[in-house]
């Protein structure tokens, strides 16, 4: 018991807080703000779906809505339900047990809609490819509009690839 009290005492072993003033991660933010603007003039509504992900790209996902990124300053923001997504961001390698949940989602969300997928086990299956329990990436089930690569993608791989997504709309 008292080493467990005393383990609370110590400094926490986290990463140091990005730059405030980091320059490059500035320009990001304007050039994400200004797009979402143009591409869509108002926020960008995300839906999540995890189709069967070991949780790594959900941990990256959740940082987005932190201090540090502050996701929504961009205009970007999760919803609850697909009939109210711009974007279905799917993460994990769709297993059979959530191919038929993902086809619904991609009918339930409005046109004009994108799908991304994020990370490798989305794009193809990743090292999950081939098991008896996967159907294999998110694209042999619904089209998919981008790929995120990474294992898991970082906070900011996300913004750019959010960023691309909407320059190529509106390009």
């Amino acid at each position: 018991m008292r080493n467990t009290l005393l383990q609370g005492l110590r400094a926490p072993l986290t990463e140091a807080a990005p730059e405030t003033d980091d320059p490059e991660f500035s320009a990001l933010a304007a050039t994400v703000a200004e797009a979402a603007e143009r591409t869509l003039g108002r926020s960008l509504a995300i839906r999540h779906v995890d189709a069967g992900s070991c949780n790594g790209c959900e941990l990256e996902i959740h940082a987005l809505n932190n201090a540090f990124y502050d996701f929504e300053r961009f205009g970007f923001r999760f919803v609850a339900s697909p009939r109210h997504a711009d974007v279905l961001l799917v993460t994990g390698p769709v297993t059979l047990n959530m191919r038929e949940a993902l086809k619904r989602t991609y009918d339930a969300a409005p046109a004009p809609k994108w799908v991304v997928a994020s990370g490798a086990c989305a794009a193809d299956g990743g090292v999950f490819a081939g098991s008896y329990a996967i159907a294999g990436g998110a694209s042999d089930v619904v089209p998919v509009d981008l790929v995120i690569p990474g294992c898991p993608p970082s906070p900011e791989m996300l913004l750019k690839g959010l960023l691309a997504l909407m320059k190529g709309r509106a390009g």
